[in-house]
């Protein structure tokens, strides 16, 4: 049995007070919608509790789907680093970028050298790297094969839309092959939401294309965050449904089971065919009070 854990969209804070020359355009927006609005919605207290819980319960592999920064300051990376390798090494954590942590064109890369151990893949096969970036990643964990894909790419105020690429959907397709090939769960990570319904400004635009290519190719979990709420959706594989689903910030204290800051562990069990996939997940009940278990789930 292999227990894969999954949270997202910490949006760390406290965040670095911006110099005046960095708050122009989109961070100008984002800067006070932050002061005004969505800091409220993140604590740093509910964070660490939620991890502290986490690594008490335990797990073999941690996905991270994105979000860990808010406004794309410069020092902002180096305080997601550190994050990062408070949850573990590289080897035992994977993560893939939001739109915030691309929030702005001139430091929408730095994560692929700040947070490169998290982003690497095992490189066994020969990798056809997609615009000088690691995207998409195939890494083998036990009997699961983690594919990483990012969507993170700075867009205009107000817009908070997410993009693959054709080049990076081609790359998807020939590593869920070669996955399929090796008889391995296939565990999908991508920040935006590849199904379901979303308003204009936040929507991964080209999802039918990415559904497309898991109708053709099948995958076993689809994980996700973006949207700060619990989620459970599906999609069409060649053999049946294949699940989708997102967790809320992990640091938002919020008063619904849907929002509140929570993470999912998955257990996975059996072989290619035959595959069990249950989901447990933590975190503050309405209320407060300590971290439980909120929901369970029996995905395969």
């Amino acid at each position: 049995m292999f227990t894969l854990a999954h949270l997202s969209d910490p949006h760390l804070s406290p965040m670095p007070r911006p110099k005046l020359v960095e708050l122009m355009g989109k961070r100008a927006v984002g800067y006070f919608n932050w002061r005004t609005n969505r800091g409220t919605h993140h604590s740093p207290d509910y964070l660490s509790a939620l991890v502290a819980d986490l690594k008490d319960r335990g797990f073999d592999h941690l996905a991270v789907t994105g979000d860990l920064v808010n406004l794309g300051l410069p020092e902002e990376y180096g305080l997601a680093r550190r994050f990062l390798e408070s949850l573990g090494p590289g080897d035992r954590v994977s993560m893939v970028p939001g739109n915030h942590d691309a929030y702005v064109r001139g430091t929408a890369l730095l994560h692929l050298d700040m947070w490169k151990e998290y982003i690497a893949g095992d490189q066994i096969e020969p990798h056809a790297n997609v615009g000088g970036a690691p995207f998409p990643y195939l890494r083998r964990r036990g009997n699961l094969a983690i594919i990483g894909l990012s969507t993170a790419i700075p867009t205009a105020p107000f817009l908070a839309t997410g993009k693959l690429g054709k080049a990076q959907l081609h790359e998807f397709e020939r590593l869920l092959k070669i996955a399929k090939d090796e008889r391995r769960f296939r565990v999908m990570l991508i920040h935006h939401p590849p199904a379901g319904r979303h308003s204009p400004h936040e929507v991964l635009t080209d999802a039918k294309a990415f559904c497309a290519v898991v109708a053709r190719e099948g995958a076993e979990l689809v994980l996700h965050g973006h949207k700060h709420k619990a989620m459970l959706q599906k999609i069409a594989g060649p053999d049946g449904d294949v699940n989708v689903i997102g967790v809320p910030s992990a640091s938002n204290p919020g008063a619904s089971p849907e929002r509140g800051g929570a993470y999912n562990l998955y257990r996975i069990g059996g072989e290619a065919g035959r595959w069990s996939c249950d989901m447990d997940s933590y975190g503050f009940a309405p209320g407060g009070g300590a971290i439980a278990k909120l929901r369970s789930a029996k995905l395969l």
